[in-house]
């Protein structure tokens, strides 16, 4: 588990420091949204959804031709939080866990929630080596878990514990990331992990569930995958925003009208065929653009939604489980949605 919140925040300066020199060496000012610079820097992470389709067929650069749009892929909600940190990312595909912990102190990250791009399902799961000898939750007391921490991951597999009635503590939890927990898996040096699509498929193959993100939805402890801007991206340029979103209820309705077409680019950007794709996709709980602006889930300016209940909920476990030094207030959480324009989005 991760050490002191005063551990914590020096590890999240040093890394968001070690961030912002690679990114100067490599040519980026970290200043996207500025005056006189037209470079969209996107993070994406290579999970079955809808930016994916986005970025496959590339409708954000035929939406705006005269932005030089940078696609960057990142493995967890943790390193993209950093790339925040150092003002070197614009939009995102990010975790619901990972943006609670980027709201709260000490990363107090100025960005905002802009769309739902998946509720987690069967996409995400805890799984035991089939020859570890686990059967429950309850069994991994004592045992080794790798999971990347900070993530929607991590913060089911702390739900999933306490839910089986399993200290924390007792479970010797290992911070890895997806391309990472593979190897520890074929080595023997992990008995399981809690981790998403497509890194999860890979170890079902050998391994069996214990439970999903479903489950422990069910049980009180729901996670998304969501769509976050810059606060400067959205006050500088609302029409990209406006192209973004557009974008993304376009990907949300091909794969509820047309899901083979949904599985072939969603499959090309992961390297697996279409029908593997369309596997994974269908794990996922992906809902129609009008849904965005619903009460349960972004809403609207004058009434956020439920969104932001689920991240101060998310963020008060994440207080109780010693992961950040406390939980904001909700209003922290309801300031943080960009609801506006967000009816008018259609897909179309």
């Amino acid at each position: 588990m991760p050490g002191s919140p005063r551990a914590t925040r020096a590890a999240a300066l040093t890394l968001a420091l070690a961030v912002s020199l690679t990114l100067s060496a490599c040519g980026s000012d970290g200043g996207g949204s500025g005056a006189g610079d037209r470079t969209l820097r996107l993070a994406y992470q290579a999970f079955p959804s809808g930016d994916l389709i986005v970025r496959d067929q590339g409708w954000l650069e035929e939406a705006l031709p005269e932005w030089d749009i940078e696609w960057t892929r990142f493995d967890s909600g943790a390193t993209i939080n950093t790339a925040f940190v150092a003002e070197s990312v614009d939009l995102a595909a990010i975790g619901s866990s990972p943006v609670a912990r980027g709201l709260s102190a000490p990363l107090n990250i100025p960005y905002q929630v802009a769309w739902v791009l998946d509720v987690a399902g069967e996409n995400e799961a805890l799984v035991a080596r089939e020859d570890a000898g686990i059967g429950s939750v309850a069994d991994l007391e004592g045992r080794t878990v790798g999971v990347p921490f900070a993530s929607t991951s991590h913060y089911s597999l702390l739900a999933a514990l306490e839910q089986a009635g399993l200290d924390a503590a007792s479970v010797d939890i290992v911070d890895l990331e997806p391309q990472d927990i593979v190897a520890a898996w074929t080595r023997g040096d992990i008995d399981a992990s809690y981790v998403w699509l497509p890194t999860l498929d890979e170890l079902r193959e050998t391994g069996r569930t214990l439970t999903t993100s479903a489950e422990v939805a069910a049980a009180g402890k729901p996670t998304l995958d969501l769509g976050v801007a810059s606060t400067a991206i959205v006050e500088e340029h609302p029409e990209v925003i406006a192209a973004w979103r557009e974008a993304q209820a376009r990907a949300l309705d091909l794969i509820h009208d047309d899901p083979a077409a949904a599985a072939e680019a969603v499959g090309r950007q992961l390297g697996i065929d279409a029908d593997a794709a369309a596997a994974q996709l269908e794990q996922g709980v992906f809902l129609r653009p009008a849904d965005q602006s619903s009460p349960q889930w972004l809403g609207t300016p004058e009434e956020i939604g439920d969104v932001a209940v689920n991240l101060h909920d998310a963020a008060e476990f994440l207080a109780e489980q010693h992961q950040i030094e406390s939980a904001p207030d909700l209003a922290v959480f309801q300031e943080a949605v960009h609801a506006e324009g967000l009816a008018d989005v259609d897909g179309s």
